[in-house]
């Protein structure tokens, strides 16, 4: 295996082939990822077949804003696959708050945090932000993934809320749990567009062959 090295995207690394990140907790797996031992550490395996931001990398993503002590809001954390990758990111200076409204993956969650203390839990629907208000501070970063219908006012009103000035949103686009009738791309230019009344987009990319139906577009306030 060739070493592994600094990849343009800050915090992420690679071998020229995959993705990685340098853990936070060596000897630790959470999600029976491959672990790479090197002289300065240890290194996780990205998979973007399991992750849209690895997914986004992979495709040549420019710029995830993602830094080392960034405070994180994650809605739709889910069981905390990606969660784990952007605690070893932002470090044990950084904050996740991950909202998501199933108590059973909140539960996983829950056991995740207990071993990465960087990671917060909350147990909300990102429809109501005055659900977690209280207990979420300013973000430097507001990162979605969740497959409802309005996904895209999800997204505006939590960044309208929390987002700092100069912070980046992160939206990943499920196409077909907006509509399945229409084209994915088509909808992946209506969200663009809607983003854009908004805030400045930096980035878009269809998340093909990792994702189907998918896009991420990244945005700066």
């Amino acid at each position: 295996m060739s070493s592994i090295k600094p990849h343009k995207i800050f915090e992420i690394y690679s071998d020229g082939r995959r993705l990685y990140t340098k853990s936070i907790l060596p000897g630790k797996k959470h999600f029976d990822e491959r672990t790479f031992k090197e002289k300065d550490g240890e290194y996780r395996e990205f998979d973007p077949n399991h992750s849209k931001l690895a997914a986004m990398i992979m495709k040549g993503c420019t710029n995830a804003g993602i830094r080392k002590g960034d405070v994180i809001l994650y809605l739709g954390v889910s069981h905390g696959y990606t969660a784990s990758f952007i605690s070893d990111m932002i470090n044990n200076e950084g904050q996740i708050f991950g909202v998501d409204p199933a108590p059973r993956v909140i539960r996983d969650l829950v056991f995740l945090s207990q071993q990465r203390k960087n990671i917060i839990p909350i147990l909300a629907n990102a429809n109501h932000p005055e659900e977690y208000i209280e207990r979420v501070p300013a973000a430097d970063i507001v990162y979605q993934d969740i497959a409802q219908k309005n996904q895209a006012e999800i997204f505006i009103k939590n960044c309208k809320l929390f987002l700092k000035k100069g912070g980046y949103g992160l939206l990943a686009v499920k196409a077909r749990s907006i509509d399945v009738k229409r084209k994915p791309k088509d909808i992946f230019i209506e969200i663009r567009d809607l983003l854009e009344k908004e805030f400045t987009v930096i980035d878009y990319k269809v998340l093909e062959p990792f994702e189907r139906d998918h896009c991420m577009i990244i945005v700066k306030k």
